[in-house]
């Protein structure tokens, strides 16, 4: 019988180990700490397994990670891995030191279908969703090529987490648990362009994550024209959205922010999204736009704003006493860095 083990939470551990396997229930945590925790995927290796176990384990059970297809390495030490799925889907996830820590930035699409107007991923189109298993191997093979553990993770690769929400939810449960990966909760982070209704749920999700929306324009003329989402879901939803999730878990939301040159970079888009955020006490992550270093015939071209330009953006949130950050860019040399991500196909 084939499966997809790693996209088993706990519970179904427990239920596949003592219904399907007849084992004993702590076979279940035994497999798991050699998947989650030794990174060790093949059953003829799991050595405390009795050998007719490993052998049903090998007949019965498949632990499928992603195909490690290419490897980039940016002169800052960025690593970008290209993986494809069983169907040849092929999708990009980015892992990034910090000096003292490591994070995993994964994909959840087959591309994405949002077709954001500066970001390669969108105008590179969708195939599908990806399951709880594609979605955990990318973090779980880092691991074991990097030969230790990574330390955070933000869905912020491609595609929409909350389009892909229940395989994401469940990729997050078995990260955080105790039994698996036991990775804290504040070491996970959704990044979404914006889907109100998904933000809502998170809100109440039994793990507390760390939220991160990309805003990018705070008006619905010029945010819809970069984000064809917002058309669904304008501002005002998701701003309610976004303080119901601030009501509800008292966490502080990022906001994310790429600065295009002469669209979204004119001082006063910094009071508007001052009087947008007011009251959420969001910490703002300045992006400058990174480019595609190829891109689709015909999709739109836009350029990075100036330092000056940036400085004086920048300088209009310190008066308005919005917290913000100017991010290092990390991986641009590979086509790593923030909207870079693109190669999907067969």
């Amino acid at each position: 019988m084939e499966m997809d083990a790693l996209s088993l939470s706990y519970e179904e551990w427990k239920m596949f180990v003592t219904d399907v396997l007849k084992e004993p229930r702590f076979r279940a945590d035994q497999i798991c700490g050699w998947v989650y925790a030794k990174k060790v995927f093949e059953a003829n290796s799991m050595t405390n397994l009795s050998k007719p176990l490993r052998d049903k384990l090998m007949n019965e059970s498949f632990i499928k990670t992603p195909i490690q297809v290419g490897e980039k390495k940016s002169k800052d030490g960025t690593r970008k891995f290209l993986w494809q799925m069983e169907d040849g889907e092929r999708v990009e996830s980015v892992l990034m030191n910090h000096g003292g820590h490591t994070t995993a930035c994964v994909s959840s699409q087959a591309g994405c279908p949002l077709a954001c107007a500066f970001c390669a991923t969108g105008q590179a189109g969708y195939a599908r969703n990806l399951t709880t298993g594609e979605i955990l191997g990318q973090f779980l093979t880092m691991e074991r090529r990097l030969g230790q553990d990574i330390n955070n993770i933000v869905f912020m690769g491609m595609g929409e987490p909350l389009l892909n929400e229940a395989n994401v939810l469940n990729v997050v449960r078995s990260l955080n648990h105790e039994k698996m990966r036991n990775l804290g909760a504040r070491h996970i982070t959704i990044s979404t362009s914006g889907i109100a209704p998904g933000i809502r749920y998170l809100a109440d999700f039994d793990v507390p994550l760390r939220l991160s929306v990309s805003l990018h324009a705070p008006n619905d003329a010029l945010r819809s024209r970069l984000m064809p989402v917002n058309k669904q879901y304008p501002l005002a939803s998701l701003v309610e959205a976004m303080r119901y999730y601030k009501n509800r878990t008292g966490e502080r939301i990022t906001i994310e922010y790429v600065m295009m040159d002469g669209v979204n970079d004119d001082p006063q888009l910094a009071f508007e999204m001052a009087a947008l955020l007011d009251g959420l006490g969001v910490y703002v992550n300045i992006i400058p736009y990174n480019p595609p270093l190829t891109a689709p015939p015909g999709a739109p071209t836009f350029a990075r704003s100036s330092e000056a330009k940036i400085k004086a953006f920048c300088a209009a949130l310190s008066d308005l006493s919005i917290e913000f950050e100017i991010r290092r860019e990390k991986g641009a040399d590979i086509a790593a860095a923030c909207g870079q991500l693109a190669a999907r196909g067969r």
